[in-house]
């Protein structure tokens, strides 16, 4: 008899794993795959290992920091700062055709671009970013109203909206144009407020310390081990049956799967189907490069890029849309050394009906073409590197499927999110992204908050 099972060896269930081991909680992690990760997680492929889903570690706290998520998170988990090697960014920025934003971890560059942009909108933009709710008040601020209804009540020009909006909802919106005010504030306040860094060596490094950690502290990790019911019995999980037939037993359970993923192993009927039409899924191409990618003119570390005055964040009809997305270089972090290879990460929407309707032929295809068609896109918005590619890789929603179980390839989880943790079940609980916090920061932070909320105590 375990005192918790965790279903899912992600950020999230990670952390609670450690969290509860670390006060001598008899734990158990079940993970269906063969590696650790969840979203955030790797693989080699001829000779490179390439990180799935990690762009950059948002909310970053610089050395000796002791308020904020990440200074939290490293206390809760006694894990000091050297640990992750993190380099902060060097500077990104949102790129309009008629206006662009740079940022930094120094907000004070973000608030003078606005200034000098959109001078009208300078008292607009700190009323703003004073009206942001804390991270405490999470889910607490009674009905989470329309962000964009929110925003556009206090900034009164369309343009610098949609540009706020834009790296917003790339990084953790989980339904089609809004997302509630609360989250939006988590949002806005983990990348601009305080902002973005890289371990170097990928998300490789934060997972192993945090399955190192784990077992150090007697955690029990199971690889290729899925969970394949949850029996109910009196308003409570009696037990796990794995895909092998066996079976486990355990006071609680937390589920780091996603509450429908989760609600569907339940046996007793309480199902709540969701479809992929109202999820948010993304393509992704890795371009390894000849050279580093500021030897070719392209310095900044994260463009979000749109290529008129609105933004458009919703499934596209085709199977990619270019309007928007994101290039990312894993190489313009303040590293002490430059990376072996240069890297270019290109995100988009896309819809994940249209990947999955194709044989997989059809699947070899189109990812050829879409490389393609993905690279030219950006290149309207960086110096043109095609010409320095040689090698990389594409993943699609039908891979982010393969890694989380999430319908419709869904990056962010649900579009409604469970932000007590509970369920139906008095000791079934919810933890990552459907319980609302998103991101690597944000996933780590949900397990250790659902841990010491109801399995501490």
């Amino acid at each position: 008899m375990y005192d918790t099972i965790i279903i899912g060896a992600g950020m999230s269930g990670l952390a609670a794993g450690v969290r509860l081991a670390h006060f001598g909680r008899k734990v158990c992690i079940l993970e269906r795959h063969g590696t650790i990760g969840g979203l955030n997680s790797f693989y080699r492929q001829r000779g490179r290992t390439y990180d799935v889903g990690l762009h950059a570690v948002t909310n970053y706290a610089a050395k000796g920091a002791r308020t904020g998520p990440m200074a939290r998170l490293l206390r809760q988990l006694r894990l000091a700062w050297d640990e992750w090697a993190l380099a902060p960014q060097l500077g990104s920025v949102i790129m309009f055709p008629a206006a662009g934003l740079r940022f930094s971890n120094d907000f004070s560059l973000l608030e003078s671009e606005v200034r000098c942009r959109f001078p009208r909108q300078t008292d607009n933009f700190r009323r703003l970013v004073a009206s942001l709710h804390d991270y405490d008040q999470l889910g607490q601020s009674g009905a989470d109203r329309s962000a964009r209804q929110v925003v556009s009540e206090i900034i009164d020009d369309p343009l610098l909206v949609e540009m706020i909006f834009c790296p917003v909802l790339f990084y953790g919106g989980s339904r089609e144009h809004d997302i509630g005010f609360d989250q939006f504030s988590i949002l806005f306040r983990s990348i601009f407020l305080e902002g973005l860094a890289r371990p170097l060596a990928g998300i490789q490094r934060i997972l192993t310390i945090l399955a190192r950690r784990f077992k150090e502290q007697g955690g029990e990790l199971r690889l290729k081990a899925g969970a394949a019911r949850i029996v109910v019995e009196q308003d409570a999980v009696k037990k796990i049956v794995l895909e092998d037939g066996s079976e486990l037993e355990a006071r609680n359970v937390l589920s780091s799967a996603g509450w429908t993923e989760t609600m569907r192993l339940c046996d007793d009927g309480h199902v709540e189907e969701a479809t992929a039409s109202n999820r948010i899924s993304v393509v992704e191409s890795i371009s390894i490069l000849d050279s580093q990618p500021r030897a070719l003119g392209h310095e900044q570390t994260i463009i979000f890029y749109n290529d008129s005055d609105k933004f458009h964040y919703e499934k596209p009809d085709d199977l990619v849309d270019l309007r928007s997305g994101t290039i990312c270089s894993p190489n313009n972090f303040a590293y002490p050394e430059p990376l072996d290879e240069g890297i270019l990460r290109i995100t988009a929407l896309a819809n994940y009906e249209r990947w999955a309707a194709l044989d997989s032929e059809a699947y070899r295809r189109a990812k050829q073409e879409w490389v393609e068609k993905l690279m030219e896109s950006a290149a309207r918005f960086v110096p043109d590197f095609r010409g320095s590619v040689i090698g990389g890789d594409m993943f699609t929603p039908l891979t982010i499927h393969r890694f989380t179980g999430h319908t419709g390839g869904a990056v962010y989880g649900a579009a409604d999110k469970r932000r007590d943790g509970t369920s139906h079940l008095k000791n079934l609980y919810i933890c990552g992204n459907d319980q609302g916090l998103v991101g690597i920061v944000g996933a780590i932070i949900s397990g250790i908050s659902i841990a010491n909320r109801y399995l501490l105590k």
